[in-house]
């Protein structure tokens, strides 16, 4: 279905669903963002709240459970504020609806609406990658003592995930203007990184349940600091791989060093980090680019997809290579592929 057709008719399923909470009358849902879900802003007088239509497929109810039992209690036992979910007429907090033309239900969760400004690269970002950093190492705390629910349920973020013969956002190479040396190079990122991640191991320490998504479009700025929003990818993962997520598709952004000094400041005020694990954040950081990559791929029919599909590919090859060279240059991959060749910038 083309994606204007489909929109209309979710815009048509988040406002005809309004019902189905306790809102006030005439309020009425106003399109804010497409991603994996969509995500509307409900408003009617002084009334806002932030409707989040599931994508079909993504997430099964139980999948959607444990992300709020999580983030619920990250609020009440973690210090850690997180966005507030209406409870629907019926007492459940998920509710499911259709309309005509589109082929299956859809799941919907009501947030509170959560005031904020979101931040951008063009600002000065270290004072506050200092407090994400904090964030993220008290959400991993709470992780590792956490008692998860029964049948807990949530995506697995390793690298079977990115790399597997099913990932999660598709191939990396099926992305758009991989081909020539930017596949050759990113051939060897995939076994480098495979390689490391493996060593590295998934000890409790270093593995478990991660937000998996703190890029700026999840942050809200406030005179508090950060607020963290949108737990929609949280799952199993690298505490690492927070830090990645982070800094998604500024990658190459020039203040990136500094943005990782001050989260690794951060983190280290409230949870180890050693010299080896700060490390291998590199490596992290190329495992969610490539991601990125296949996810460009195969969400192109939306519209930041598309903005951010022209040289994407290039840039993750150079990066890949910069970080063969610092990282991996006459490592041994693995007993099957041999050694990680030499790359050269000036391949790409």
């Amino acid at each position: 279905m083309p994606l204007e057709e489909l929109l209309e008719r979710l815009e048509t399923l988040a406002n005809r669903s309004l019902i189905l909470w306790d809102v006030p009358d005439g309020a009425t849902a106003r399109l804010i963002n497409v991603s994996e879900n969509a995500t509307y802003l409900v408003e009617a007088g002084d009334f806002r709240s932030v409707l989040r239509v599931h994508r079909e497929n993504y997430h099964s109810e139980r999948a959607i459970e444990c992300e709020l039992a999580w983030s619920d209690a990250l609020n009440a036992e973690a210090g850690i504020t997180t966005p507030g979910v209406y409870v629907g007429r019926n007492g459940k907090r998920i509710q499911q609806g259709s309309v005509p033309g589109l082929p299956a239900p859809r799941y919907m969760v009501m947030f509170h609406f959560v005031e904020g400004a979101q931040p951008d690269e063009s600002q000065d970002l270290v004072g506050h990658f200092e407090k994400l950093g904090e964030i993220a190492a008290r959400t991993h705390n709470h992780s590792v003592s956490w008692q998860r629910p029964v049948n807990f349920e949530r995506l697995v973020w390793e690298e079977e995930a990115v790399f597997g013969r099913n990932p999660t956002w598709g191939d990396w190479r099926d992305g758009p203007e991989v081909d020539g040396p930017t596949r050759e190079v990113l051939e060897e990122v995939e076994a480098l990184v495979r390689q490391r991640l493996a060593a590295f191991g998934k000890g409790p320490d270093r593995f478990g349940l991660i937000h998996a998504d703190m890029r700026l479009a999840n942050l809200l700025l406030s005179p508090e600091g950060p607020r963290l929003i949108d737990f929609d990818d949280c799952g199993m993962g690298w505490f690492l791989y927070d830090f990645a997520s982070a800094i998604s598709f500024m990658e190459d952004h020039p203040a990136v060093p500094d943005l990782k000094t001050a989260w690794v400041r951060g983190y280290r005020r409230h949870r180890p980090l050693s010299a080896a694990e700060e490390r291998e954040i590199d490596t992290f950081i190329m495992l969610r680019r490539m991601a990125l990559l296949a996810w460009i791929g195969s969400h192109i029919e939306a519209p930041e997809p598309q903005a951010l599909a022209p040289g994407f590919a290039r840039v993750t090859a150079e990066l890949g290579a910069d970080y063969l060279r610092r990282v991996g240059e006459g490592q041994p991959v693995n007993s099957n592929c041999g050694p990680v060749k030499s790359v050269l910038r000036k391949s790409l």
